[in-house]
């Protein structure tokens, strides 16, 4: 809220939670959906007729650009999911045995936490899971670390590409090419790196991918895929068994991707608008989008470096980082900060733990009720930067 004379203004809202979803999303994503919606409204393999078979297209094309994006060989090695989350249960469930042991580390958020946790809980035929801790001021876990925890009955190694707390970037092609050394299998949580940093998951020894379609690739909620290496579907078990739109007379479901792990009607208008973004993400290309969020990460480090008060964790480097930032300021509590600065400065952001409990306690903010989170995304300028540590000044200063 600014003062205009006698008058309060308030401010025009900014919006910098894209750690969360990203807003706003590209013109040709609402129009694709909207052309969906108007005139195809069909479900892809459940009909011979003309929209039908369109929708199909419309799914194999997205599929293409997103094999295309990571680096896969084939593009029925992407399946297609509602979020990050359940590509990550997809992954972790339809592939962990009883007696398993999976190696993960202390910056990985809920979605993996939970899902290995419920399986090391069950009463008969649990895993164990093997916690990495995380460098306390920068959230990097050592691969030598991680990779030394490696036991011979490791079936797993599950490690998030970038902190949804830190923004910290994890060494994701060293652990992939020992893991694959090794013959343990590794999965990479995307999920703050899918359209923000280059990913090849052939280069990078990634078995198991799993990204949110609504995040850095800039498409709508309620989608998302996971990447699934050549010749592990057939060790993989789909969670979920039913219509797939073929061979329909067999009472087993389908042995062949993606079908296998697509039972159901897809979110075909969602899946509209995630093509129309990754082919946005294609003009505009991953690589500068990258560099575009290294100098909004670089403008943020140095412009708050001398803030007092102003606590901001995680990497100083910004090469090391995605534009992900953990702030805490004397005097708020982290709810307090983030109400502030909306009420105050129109500026939207998220408090709180995160889903990511662990990592709140390997910075040591845990006990104190998590951080206030600011996060950039691709539509970020400078001119939001600004506007963000000028507000982050004033609050320290008391408004």
């Amino acid at each position: 809220m600014e003062k205009v004379g006698e008058e309060f203004v308030v401010a025009e809202r900014l919006y910098l939670d894209h750690a969360a979803t990203s807003f706003p999303k590209p013109a040709g994503v609402l129009e694709a959906m909207r052309a969906y919606a108007e005139s195809m409204g069909a479900s892809a393999g459940r009909g011979a007729y003309r929209e039908a078979m369109e929708t199909g297209e419309l799914l194999a094309d997205c599929r293409r650009r997103l094999a295309r994006l990571i680096g896969a060989r084939r593009p029925e090695q992407v399946l297609f999911t509602f979020n990050c989350t359940g590509a990550l249960n997809q992954g972790i469930k339809g592939l962990l045995r009883a007696g398993d042991h999976v190696v993960t580390t202390t910056m990985e958020h809920n979605s993996v936490l939970r899902p290995l946790s419920g399986l090391a809980a069950r009463a008969e035929g649990r895993i164990e899971v093997t916690y990495v801790p995380a460098d306390r001021q920068t959230g990097f876990v050592e691969p030598a670390r991680l990779l030394a925890a490696v036991r011979p009955d490791t079936r797993m190694i599950c490690l998030v590409h970038a902190s949804n707390v830190t923004g910290t970037l994890q060494a994701v092609e060293a652990v992939g090419a020992e893991a694959r050394r090794r013959g343990v299998l590794f999965l990479v949580d995307a999920a703050q790196t899918a359209g923000h940093v280059p990913i090849d998951v052939e280069a990078m020894g990634i078995d198991l991918l799993a990204m949110p379609g609504h995040k850095g690739l800039m498409g709508p909620l309620g989608t998302g895929a996971l990447y699934v290496r050549e010749g592990l579907e057939a060790e993989m078990q789909p969670l979920v068994e039913g219509g797939t739109g073929s061979v329909s007379e067999q009472p087993l479901q389908p042995s062949f991707l993606p079908d296998r792990f697509e039972s159901g009607s897809h979110n075909a208008i969602g899946l509209a608008g995630l093509c129309a973004s990754l082919r946005w993400l294609e003009a505009k290309t991953v690589a500068a989008l990258q560099e575009h969020e290294r100098a909004i990460c670089t403008q943020f480090l140095e412009a708050t470096a001398g803030i007092e008060g102003l606590m901001v964790y995680g990497p100083r480097n910004a090469g090391a980082r995605v534009a992900v930032f953990s702030v805490r300021v004397a005097g708020y509590r982290p709810e307090e900060l983030s109400a502030v600065l909306e009420g105050e400065f129109g500026i939207l952001t998220r408090s709180g733990l995160h889903c990511a409990p662990l990592a709140h306690e390997t910075i040591g903010t845990h006990a104190d009720g998590g951080t206030t989170r600011i996060s950039f995304g691709a539509m970020s300028t400078s001119a939001d930067v600004e506007r963000c540590v000028a507000a982050l000044e004033r609050a320290g200063d008391g408004g």
